[in-house]
């Protein structure tokens, strides 16, 4: 901080050097005594003019034309003088006045569009550390100690412990990372990334997925239904616990929001292969739904809109309990699929404990989607809402309205 502040001064210096070496030379003596020898010479010239009428050597016209030449000279001296005046002004004020500006607006600059946590390298250490940017193992360790070190002393910054944990867990210290989620409190409990990442590093210390992970993992499926990290830890749960249709339901929700031909989508594409086959299931076969009841139909889109949907937009069929807006389950297709035929049901449940055969009544509807987010957004395609029994067939979704 110390060298960035000197090289800072050390600018702003220079810069004001260079602004005010035009008004240097205005403070300088000789200004003032040119000026005044010129005047002398004036009153000298206009004693002689006179001399020269008096004793008849100089005739009263030539007196007259002499003087007035006299007279016009002086007046172009006066005028320059004016002009220099006006363009400088009073030369220390306005030099005091850059002086004080420079500085100012410089500072308020870099507060508008610089980096001012730049000069905290506490901060900036840990935001680093959080996002993988590591300079060196010793600086990391040095900066993780130091802000663990400060946080003892703010047992209730309850933000400073979530970014330890981050760091924690970006250094492979899981045991550490646990300790200070847990600290981190209800900061955490509507940021789905924090939760996933809580519920990894339980269970890397625990050896499973089961129990506290699980919840963390539903809790951040509660937050953001489509959140990456914790669909995949939602199936490797499911496969874990030997429930592979859930697991297969789970990843290709998830395997349809990556890039096809991605390595991301290879590597889940051959765990949803593993987990059909552990389940007996052909690779490609559509896993059986688990027990419980579904609802069936069709999506087709309005003609009228079908310049608004492209062939990679996400489609959404949604069920919820009548009245609410919290999902109880979701299935994702892409708009190239249109007009599709669906089944929801028990696999495409957002939360364990409150599965889609629970509810008698539910209400069923379809959106289009550019983004593939949860929340609907403007210019989304949504169709009415119906809602139908559990157990029904033939629901069809007509996506007609433009959200505003």
């Amino acid at each position: 901080m110390t060298a960035f502040i000197v090289a800072a001064a050390a600018a702003v210096a220079i810069v004001l050097v260079l602004l005010m070496r035009p008004y240097f030379g205005r403070l300088a003596p000789g200004e003032s005594s040119r000026a005044q020898l010129n005047a002398a010479i004036y009153r000298e010239q206009f004693a002689k003019l006179e001399q020269d009428l008096g004793e008849g050597t100089l005739s009263q016209a030539d007196y007259a034309q002499a003087k007035a030449e006299l007279q016009r000279r002086v007046l172009e001296d006066t005028d320059v003088a004016d002009q220099q005046s006006t363009v400088v002004g009073a030369p220390r004020r306005t030099m005091i006045g850059i002086a004080l500006a420079v500085p100012i607006v410089a500072g308020a600059l870099y507060l508008r569009i610089g980096t001012p946590a730049a000069m905290d390298p506490l901060a900036m250490q840990a935001a680093a550390a959080g996002h993988g940017q590591i300079t060196s193992p010793e600086q990391l360790e040095q900066m993780v100690a130091a802000l663990a070190q400060k946080l003892e002393q703010e047992p209730g910054n309850q933000k400073g412990w979530a970014m330890l944990a981050r760091s924690y867990k970006a250094m492979g210290r899981p045991l550490d990372a646990q300790q200070a989620f847990e600290r981190a409190g209800s900061f955490i409990d509507d940021d789905p990334e924090m939760l996933a990442g809580y519920a990894d590093v339980v269970a890397s210390n625990a050896g499973t997925l089961a129990g506290k992970p699980t919840e963390l993992i539903d809790k951040a499926l509660r937050v953001d239904p489509n959140h990456p990290m914790s669909l995949w830890l939602k199936g490797t749960a499911d496969f874990e616990q030997k429930k592979y249709p859930q697991a297969i339901a789970t990843w290709e929700r998830l395997v349809a929001m990556l890039q096809p031909g991605s390595d991301d989508a290879r590597m889940l594409e051959g765990a949803i292969n593993d987990a059909r086959a552990k389940a007996g299931l052909p690779a490609g076969a559509v896993a059986a739904a688990p027990a419980g009841g579904n609802i069936r139909g069709t999506v087709e889109l309005d003609p009228a809109l079908k310049a608004k949907a492209s062939p990679d937009d996400v489609v959404m069929v949604i069920a919820r309990r009548p009245g609410t807006r919290m999902p109880l389950a979701v299935l994702r297709k892409r708009a190239a699929e249109l007009p599709l035929q669906f089944t929801l049901d028990d696999s495409l449940s957002m939360d364990p404990n409150s599965r889609l055969s629970s509810v008698r009544e539910i209400e069923v509807e379809a959106r289009i989607s550019r983004s593939g987010l949860a929340k609907q957004e403007a210019g989304d395609l949504l169709s009415p809402a119906q809602t139908v029994k559990l157990g029904a067939d033939g629901v069809a979704l007509r996506v007609a309205k433009v959200v505003q």
